[in-house]
């Protein structure tokens, strides 16, 4: 019997399965029952990787992947346990040992196994009854629920009957006990991706089986070859151990930095904290002087007030009506300020409103240009298309004139051909008309001028030669005729291949005249968008003219931002002359700049001003411009 180990196990684990094998495999009993001691070896497998696996979880965590090789090895192992004493079923395509069958037996001791069966049943990628059975056994290990199906498997084994023999591990005192040992495993979460494996083909390495079945029928020189190569392997595997022992050391010494990295951060970081609470100390202390400094000089105020109310209120006994007028001029005041208050929010919602109006112009303006540079671009394309089309046309008109050409040039060639078929005709009949006539003067004469056969032969010797000449001529004027007949039939071909052409031509004239009509059509569309977008123009214009105005009109809600104060200004902004006694100061109600006289002696209504104010030379003359171009 043989045992498949995953190739990455660990080295304690090894060890611990050589020594418990080699404790349990020389019992003397073994080598009475094969299958006792193959129960017993699995057994004791089964305690070593249920004891590994849940001692390496807790110490490594909880939760476990499908990669995890502890995990591995006891899945492996449950496979060994299942499939021991499992009966050879025939079947049509020979003999096949499937751990699917008494697996399918726990759907129905328990429906809450139905799901599991189920999406086992489901999964894509499984084709063999063996990777059907390795899905079940991870999904129910991830369930925690592995226990309970195999217990209430073992309690029937009527029904296991069927799939084990006799002597089977299933069917014995040691299934019970591996049954109880994987109770154990419900500490440990499992999670394993069953959908992307390739259960049904894994690659495992199997140890000798000189290691769970030893059988001392052999030669004792046999035993200690297998025990050395397994010392070997065994070796080798630590070998690969070590290695990955060094490369987790390594990993260990970089987090050991890292941790001593932040262990001096932090430390920098309380030592920041510590600064900081001193500062929050020290200011909390100059609060605590400045709030006492201000009671104190409240204090003196109060007192200095209350002397100075009281002398007040003795000197004179006529302010209380001087008292009632300056509260009837506060009343009146706090009034004003009221409207002024009302007046001013009423302002700054105009405002907000002109800003907003400002924002969707510039906006409105922005989504013009856009339009007008995608219409530029489709101007530019039009053009591009009707240069490409006159070009494509006048080509066509040249081939269309070549080939009228042609086809005149072999029209013409036609008619010579058919008129010396018609010569070549007529010179056969005429050879034929000579060559009956010459047949009956050679019959007359024979019946007539028997006596003159001598001279008669003669000439129709001559005649036969004559005979022979126009045969001669005759083929010959066959094989001309054919010729021409093949030339005929050419120039037919050639007729049709231009006739085709020209009607190919027609319809590139027709396709001309399509697109000459849907050139007509752009060039209207691009009048109309010229005009739409002079149009636009003359809008965008207008928007800006508006949104200038609106700009004067913010500056002269802004007011005191623009304002230039008199201390600032020693120059004429305009004529940079220094300001004097002579040469006063004066104020633009347009741009807030300092001018002099001369520079300023302007005055125009302004938006915010409907009478006339001082204006500079600058503001006056833009404002004029703005005015004359729109009047409205």
């Amino acid at each position: 019997m043989f045992l498949t180990i995953p190739l990455k196990p660990e080295r304690e684990y090894f060890s611990s399965i050589l020594i418990e094998v080699f404790m349990f495999g020389f019992c003397p009993e073994a080598l009475r029952d094969p299958m006792a001691m193959e129960r017993a070896n699995l057994l004791n497998m089964a305690k070593l990787s249920i004891k590994g696996l849940i001692e390496s979880a807790l110490s490594f965590g909880r939760t476990l992947d499908s990669d995890y090789p502890p995990l591995q090895q006891f899945f492996v192992v449950m496979e060994h346990c299942l499939k021991h004493g499992l009966r050879v079923k025939k079947s049509f395509l020979g003999f096949n040992k499937s751990l699917w069958g008494p697996l399918e037996l726990v759907e129905k001791l328990c429906p809450e196994a139905a799901e599991i069966s189920a999406s086992v049943r489901d999964l894509p990628g499984l084709k063999t009854p063996l990777g059907r059975a390795r899905a079940w056994l991870r999904l129910a290990l991830m369930q925690k629920r592995l226990a309970d199906y195999l217990r209430l498997l073992i309690t029937r084994k009527d029904l296991l009957s069927d799939f084990y023999e006799n002597s089977a591990l299933m069917l014995e005192e040691e299934g019970a006990v591996i049954v109880g040992l994987l109770v154990g495993l419900n500490v440990i979460d499992a999670n394993l991706c069953v959908k992307g494996e390739d259960l049904d083909s894994q690659v495992t390495t199997a140890l000798k089986p000189s290691l769970f079945y030893v059988c001392f029928h052999g030669n004792r020189n046999s035993q200690i070859a297998s025990i050395l190569d397994q010392k070997n392997y065994v070796e080798e595997l630590n070998r690969q151990l070590n290695s990955t022992v060094h490369g987790l050391q390594g990993r260990v010494d970089s987090l050991e930095k890292s941790n001593s990295k932040l262990i001096e951060e932090l430390a920098i970081a309380k030592n920041n904290i510590i600064k900081l609470q001193e500062e929050n100390q020290q200011l909390r202390s100059e609060n605590s002087l400045i709030l006492l400094k201000a009671q104190q000089h409240l204090e003196v105020t109060q007192g200095d007030v209350s002397v100075e109310r009281d002398t007040y209120k003795q000197s004179r006994q006529g302010l209380d009506e001087m008292y009632n007028e300056a509260r009837r001029q506060l009343k009146e005041e706090c009034q004003l300020r009221q409207d002024v208050e009302n007046e001013l929010v009423v302002q700054v919602s105009m405002k907000q409103e002109m800003e907003l109006a400002m924002k969707l112009l510039e906006k409105d303006i922005h989504e013009k240009q856009d339009t007008l540079i995608g219409l530029r671009q489709q101007l530019d394309e039009v053009k591009a298309i009707n240069v490409e089309m006159y070009q494509k046309m006048q080509s066509s008109d040249e081939e269309m004139k070549k080939k009228n050409d042609m086809i005149s040039r072999l029209e013409e060639k036609t008619n010579q051909i058919t008129a010396t078929m018609k010569q070549l005709e007529q010179r056969l009949q005429e050879a034929e008309r000579h060559r009956s006539s010459a047949e009956e003067g050679t019959r007359r004469f024979k019946l007539d001028f028997a006596n003159k056969a001598d001279s008669l032969q003669r000439q129709i010797e001559h005649r036969e030669k004559q005979l022979q000449q126009l045969e001669t001529d005759l083929k010959i004027e066959r094989e001309w005729r054919q010729t021409l007949q093949n030339d005929l039939d050419r120039e037919r071909e050639t007729v049709a291949q231009l006739s085709t052409e020209a009607l190919q031509i027609n319809g590139l004239k027709k396709e001309f005249h399509h697109l000459q009509d849907e050139n007509i059509q752009l060039k209207t569309i691009c009048e109309d968008q010229e005009r739409a977008l002079e149009e636009l123009g003359s809008k965008l214009s207008e928007s800006k003219m508006k949104i200038e105005d609106i700009k004067e009109a913010n500056k002269a809600l802004q007011g005191g931002q623009v304002w230039l104060k008199d201390k600032e200004a020693s120059h004429c902004k305009l004529c940079e002359k220094e300001f004097s006694i002579s040469r006063r100061k004066h104020h633009c109600r347009n741009c807030g700049e300092i001018f002099c006289n001369s520079c300023s002696d302007n005055e125009l209504p302004l938006p915010a001003s409907p009478k006339p104010v001082r204006v500079c030379d600058t503001c006056h003359a833009l404002l004029l411009q703005r005015c004359s171009s729109n009047p409205t």
